[in-house]
């Protein structure tokens, strides 16, 4: 079962460029499955005692390539005395040796080097040499020993007490060896010599950071006399889908065995059905049958367990496989993928193994982040990008029922896109014969690794490496080795020759309306979007476009958001303070900067606010109430709603006054109408029935009452006036103290405990003072410009729209009024911009006599300019004023084109909370279907903020202006807080998402500037 390694072999350095070596003396890729020696610690799942971790502190010497490397540090009589330790697993880089380094498609050596496959460096090729010294484990001194590295980038040779053992690549499978014939009694010396760069990383040129090292675990392994190499367990459905044919396929090895026993038991340890048969070679079959089974899905993902007993000549049992298995049927029903006999849509995100501190040698406790933060926001779907994850991560996804695209190591970007233009001219592997066996080797290692997990529907190609024989040849050893599963590959859409390599139409950031156009022209295929939505920075806006399609279109399956988790590193800035660093942070060149910052959560594992957006979309029972009840529709495939209970709440504006709760029995796939049992709604004002469906009970990823899905409907019980905002201001009918002073600089308006002041000179308002306290450190001015986006820069707005950022520095007076009435005043300022000479702003300020001030701008625009962000004014009140009381869509940060997940409510937070935690400062914490916002200090002294119910306002209130976030490039580099800025929009463009490389925010999420636009709102004192 194993490559055999003739004595005195030479290792060569020449292998690291050679593709056709790429394991010398390595095992055989097989099953990840786990043995026991007994039934009782099989059936216990816990530490296997044939397995011995070598994890912990290793020697270690590093060097910048191979001429400076220890060339002989693997013989016995070498001392590794003075040479540092390294933690294993951990990457190098990460550890103080070497240099970090952030790539996207370009390859790390480009504009250092010019190569070509399969040629790498020899100047930079960095080295660690590992030195592990250990004793057998005791009882195992009669057994055979093997040594498995679960993931090693990208190339390393291995010795043992001076004896070479062998070679590999591939970073993300694992490499196995026989150690037994070198061990010496006593102490043994085990050497690893790992190389950053081999032949294997042109094949590994994926969107991520460039590490190298011994990144996930390293243990010694022995087996039993007769011991199960490999075990393929294959479920199949009849057309009812209740009964269950388990065919289990076992490649044994060791001494002869008299026979295997098979025994399925159900969730419960019940036993549903034994056979067995007697053993007379290497390989035992064995088919049983099950009746109303319980099948396995996302929704419900329910688990048998297999035990595989396997017994020596004499009748003894030494050995006991418990393996997992999930009854399901994946498969294409007229040009539709569906499982267990239902079409399926895949709710997924695309996740890189990442840790902020350890790169991709994560932990469990990682993934149990991850697992419980995808079924939480309804995330059903996983791929792999672009690479096999950790065998724990597929058993958390078989147990908590996430299904995944497994993809295979290979992506080789740089060798046929540059600069986003396809020029294949030496792309590998394409159809090159002496790629086949290398790239044909990963896609082995995947499969035999992890065919027996239930979660795995779809078999990837790779990512990103054009197409050509090379990989039309894994498509097919996909098939021929695994008819339950079907096969994806993206590339062959830049080249329909090798169409056949997919069983999916498959494409990346493909704008909405192009996906329909093919959906609507008889397409051949289902269609999934392996990646789109490219969430980096404040992004995801639109994500409904695409939503919307699987309802629309049975043949568009749903899609893959890019991606799940911002890839940076915690690093200290100067003053000793931790930072998000991101590429060129650690003086990395070539480098693509904050082009990883691609994550729904972040680095440090906290949602982002676009996670709102996300989770409400991604809803598999949709709850839309109306005045007396709510239509619940189930779209799950498999489950009713009897796991959940439904929450309602009436509100008046925004404050809660009736609550309840009913138990809703909608199967799948039915929709149902509920009437709640609501009071009446008497009073004039704004009404929201909030529905929320949560949990009864706790479940494996959340608590008990932690909500799933949720519906909101807002109405008003009498039509408000235009000019009715949600408190309207109370005029004072004494309007005695009430007074107009008006100087030759400056307008002064005062009554009881306030004033106002305008400045002609300065053609703005610039002071309110409520009981002596002054609310205005900057005065308001018209702002058409935000911070930009990621997407914004992507697209060209920074440089096509300039014009608006000058407009929103200054701006020239052409026209002040003043006009007096008995219990207000009103001033109206118009000004002219820098953009055009027809284009013209005003805003009119009318202060009550009670103080309050109702503020209204306007914008006349003209044809032929460029698009602006934003239509604002913005002011500064002083920094103490940070806390922020809501009545609006929230509780986190929304836009145009990103609200459907907020809902009408109140909430509170501080000002510096609206700056997310983007990579870059750029545009954030918006609120739209703003009603009502307070500023206040510690002692609720400040300013309310309201806006017509018919036409309420954006609001962004944050300790910074959008000219400082936009000059900062990190969030350290934000000045110390001075202020806190508030900006009141009547219109803000939206975020975008479709891509963040050119592609522009929506024309229905745009601001025409050629028309006229107007907005209002009121301060008054808190």
């Amino acid at each position: 079962m194993k490559q055999q390694v003739e004595r005195g072999v030479a290792p060569s350095l020449e292998w690291l460029s050679d593709p056709s070596i790429y394991a010398v003396g390595r095992i055989h890729a097989h099953s990840d499955h786990r043995y026991y020696e007994t039934k009782f610690e099989a059936e216990g799942l816990g530490d296997m005692r044939w397995r011995h971790s070598l994890n912990g502190s290793w020697k270690f010497s590093y060097a910048h390539n191979a001429m400076e490397r220890q060339a002989h540090f693997y013989k016995e009589n070498v001392s590794c005395r003075g040479w540092d330790d390294i933690e294993v697993p951990g990457h190098i880089q990460l550890q103080g040796f070497g240099q970090p380094q952030y790539v996207n498609t370009m390859y790390p050596w480009d504009g250092h080097e010019h190569l070509r496959p399969p040629m790498i460096s020899e100047d930079h090729n960095p080295v660690g040499s590992y030195v592990k010294y250990f004793e057998v484990p005791l009882g195992w001194e009669q057994r055979p020993l093997y040594i498995s590295f679960q993931g090693v980038e990208s190339a390393f040779y291995i010795w043992l007490n001076g004896e070479f053992i062998g070679y590999s690549e591939d970073s993300f499978t694992p490499s196995e060896f026989d150690l037994t014939p070198y061990l010496t009694t006593g102490e043994n010396k085990l050497a690893v010599e790992v190389y950053q760069r081999s032949t294997g990383s042109w094949l590994e040129d994926q969107d991520f950071w460039r590490f190298s090292g011994i990144f996930r675990d390293v243990y010694l392994y022995t087996v039993p006399d007769v011991h199960v190499r490999d075990l393929h367990v294959q479920t199949d459905l009849d057309e009812q889908f209740e009964q269950g044919t388990l065919t289990a396929v076992m490649q044994l090895m060791g001494k002869p065995a008299s026979k295997v026993v098979l025994e399925l038991k159900d969730k419960a340890g019940n036993l549903v059905v034994r056979s067995e048969t007697g053993a007379s070679g290497d390989s035992v079959s064995l088919t049983v049958e099950a009746s109303k089974v319980h099948l396995w899905s996302a929704e419900d993902p329910n688990l048998y367990t297999l035990y595989v007993s396997v017994f020596n000549a004499s009748g003894d049992l030494v050995e006991v496989v418990p393996q997992k298995v999930g009854f399901r049927k994946f498969e294409m029903i007229d040009k539709i993928m569906h499982l267990n006999g239902k079409r399926i849509v895949f709710k997924g995100v695309n996740r890189h193994e990442f840790n902020s501190r350890f790169g991709r040698s994560i932990t469990k406790e990682d993934m149990l982040w991850d697992i419980k933060t995808l079924k939480q926001a309804n995330i059903n779907a996983v791929r792999t990008s672009h690479y096999p994850n950790e065998t724990l991560w597929y058993e958390l996804c078989d147990e908590y029922g996430v299904y995944v695209i497994d993809e295979m190591n290979l992506e080789s970007h740089g060798s046929w896109q540059k600069m986003g233009v396809v020029e294949p001219s030496w792309n590998i592997p394409g159809s090159k014969p002496e790629w086949q066996d290398i790239v044909m080797d990963r896609a082995i290692s995947m499969v035999e690794r992890d065919k027996n997990h239930p979660s795995i529907l779809i078999w990837s190609c790779g990512n990103e490496s054009f197409a050509g024989e090379v990989i039309r040849n894994v498509a097919n050893y996909f098939r021929e080795k695994d008819s339950t599963r079907l096969v994806h590959y993206e590339g062959v859409f830049h080249n329909r020759d090798y169409d056949d390599a997919s069983d999916m139409e498959s494409r990346m950031y493909a704008k909405a309306a192009d996906i329909e156009m093919y959906l609507k022209e008889n397409p051949l295929k289902p269609y999934i979007s392996c990646e789109y939505m490219h969430a980096m920075g404040n992004s995801v806006g639109g994500l409904h476009k695409y939503t919307e399609l699987e309802q629309k279109y049975p043949m568009y399956q749903g899609g893959f958001i890019w991606d799940f988790m911002d890839q940076v590193i915690v690093k200290n800035d100067r003053y000793g303070k931790p930072y998000m660093a991101y590429g060129g942070d650690f003086d990395d060149r070539s480098t693509d900067y904050n082009f990883s910052g691609n994550g729904i959560v972040y680095a440090d594992r906290r949602w982002s606010p676009k996670m709102q957006e996300v989770k409400f979309l991604y809803q598999n029972v949709k709850l839309s109430p109306d005045c007396y009840g709510v239509i619940i529709r189930n779209e799950n495939l498999f489950v009713g709603l009897d796991a959940y209970k439904l929450n309602y709440c009436l509100n008046y504006e925004g404050e809660e006054f009736h609550r309840g709760i009913v138990f809703a029995q909608v199967k799948p796939g039915e929709e149902r109408y509920v009437e709640l049992d609501l009071p009446e709604t008497n009073r004039s004002g704004e009404y929201s029935l909030d529905v929320s469906l949560v949990l009864k009970e706790d479940s494996l990823w959340a608590s008990a009452g932690y909500e799933i899905a949720f519906g909101q409907y807002v109405f008003q019980v009498e039509n408000k006036s235009e000019d009715e905002v949600i408190t309207q201001p109370k005029v004072s009918t004494n309007v005695n103290d009430f007074r107009v002073v008006e100087g030759d600089v400056n307008i002064g308006v005062h009554g009881r405990d306030f004033s106002v002041m305008f400045s002609k000179q300065a053609g703005t308002l610039i002071s309110v003072k409520y009981s002596g306290r002054e609310m205005i450190s900057s005065p308001p001015a018209p702002l058409f410009w935000r911070a930009m986006t990621d997407n914004d820069k992507g697209a060209g707005m920074h440089f096509d729209s300039s014009t608006w950022y000058a407009a929103s520095l200054s701006r020239r007076t052409l026209s002040f009024e003043l006009m007096e009435e008995e219990d207000r005043a009103t001033v109206t300022y118009v000004y002219k911009l820098s953009v055009s000479e027809g284009v013209r702003v005003s805003v009119t300020y009318t202060v009550f006599s009670d103080g309050s001030i109702k503020v209204k701008s306007s914008y006349h625009g003209e044809p032929g300019l460029p698009k602006f962000p934003l239509f604002a004014l913005t002011f500064k009140v002083p920094a103490d004023y940070y806390q922020l009381n809501w009545y609006a869509n929230g509780p986190e940060e929304n836009y145009i084109d990103r609200s459907f997940g907020a809902r009408l409510c109140r909430f509170q937070n501080h000002a510096v909370d609206n700056v997310s935690s983007y990579l870059v400062p750029q545009e954030s914490g918006n609120r739209t279907g703003v009603r009502e916002v307070s500023v206040t200090n510690d002692l609720g002294q400040g300013i309310i903020i309201s806006s017509p119910v018919s036409a309420p306002v954006e609001a962004n209130i944050s300790p910074y202006s959008a000219m400082e976030l936009e000059n900062a490039t990190h969030h350290y580099e934000l000045p110390n807080i001075h202020h806190t800025v508030v900006t009141i929009a009547g219109r803000q463009m939206g975020v975008g998402g479709d891509d963040s490389w050119g592609a522009p925010v929506l024309d229905e999420y745009l601001i025409d500037p050629s028309i006229d636009l107007d907005f209002e709102f009121t301060i008054r004192r808190a």
